[in-house]
């Protein structure tokens, strides 16, 4: 028998936790005005001689593809992969990184902002007494869980840095996830190390790994929490859009029982 666990979160018109710029929005025509274009549609019919007068309900949406619950490609992380080949957009990744066994990292303790490194996943995969496979998808839970809708949700969970991700890419992973606003550590962090340092490299330096070793993350999961270390299978199968720098997915975790 199996269990799914929906890891996605909803797409909410004006949500208030993502960037002004990067706000969704989505309007609805309901069933009334469906039956209208019906009336304009076909000659002499009324609405009222349509099933309790309704039409078809359609939705508008006004988004970016890195709005909800998405799999970024490594297009969107820099335009080559893999030491100099042309990186994959969206439309390209293989399908087979992105239905997997999977694991999953306990980070919940770890502070806002906090930058994960190699050796807090080597702990992690201790505790949990798992070693990493190729293609297997590595979901990271973080202190964001459940803020998805917050004002402050781009403030929350831990981040992964250049170390942690080469980490997990040079073990065969290709597609990560986390239920933070972003893969590494929230860009207000990332200011005051900068503006202490003045160092670019910290700039998306999760992110940049791609250039090396090209992957995909998932951004904006949820429900975490309601699953063991190990022991099942995530599909992330992303919307196919042509030359995009990522697509919605329905990230679901399929549990054996």
């Amino acid at each position: 028998m199996k269990r799914l666990i929906d890891l996605s979160i909803a797409l909410r018109s004006e949500a208030s936790s993502e960037p002004p710029h990067m706000r969704q929005r989505i309007s609805y025509t309901g069933h009334r005005e469906g039956a209208q274009e019906f009336v304009d549609l076909f000659p002499g019919l009324q609405a009222s001689q349509l099933p309790d007068s309704e039409g078809p309900a359609l939705d508008w949406l006004e988004l970016s593809t890195h709005n909800g619950t998405h799999l970024d490609a490594p297009w969107h992380m820099h335009s080559t992969m893999d030491n100099g080949k042309p990186a994959y957009t969206i439309d390209v990744v293989p399908l087979d990184w992105c239905f997997s066994s999977a694991v999953k990292l306990d980070f919940r303790e770890k502070p806002d902002g906090f930058l994960c490194g190699a050796s807090d996943v080597e702990r992690e995969l201790d505790r949990i007494g798992y070693e990493l496979k190729p293609l297997d998808i590595v979901l990271v839970n973080t202190s964001a869980s459940n803020r998805h809708f917050d004002a402050d949700y781009r403030e929350h969970g831990c981040g992964f840095g250049r170390e942690a991700t080469l980490f997990l890419l040079e073990k065969g992973v290709r597609v990560t996830g986390t239920d933070a606003w972003s893969w590494d550590a929230p860009f207000s962090q990332t200011r005051k190390r900068y503006l202490a340092d003045r160092d670019p490299g910290i700039i998306w330096e999760g992110h940049k790994v791609s250039r090396e070793i090209g992957y995909c993350h998932m951004e904006k999961l949820t429900n975490l929490e309601l699953l063991p270390a190990h022991g099942f299978s995530v599909v992330c199968f992303p919307v196919k859009i042509e030359g995009g720098s990522a697509g919605w997915t329905r990230a679901v975790a399929i549990l054996e029982e």
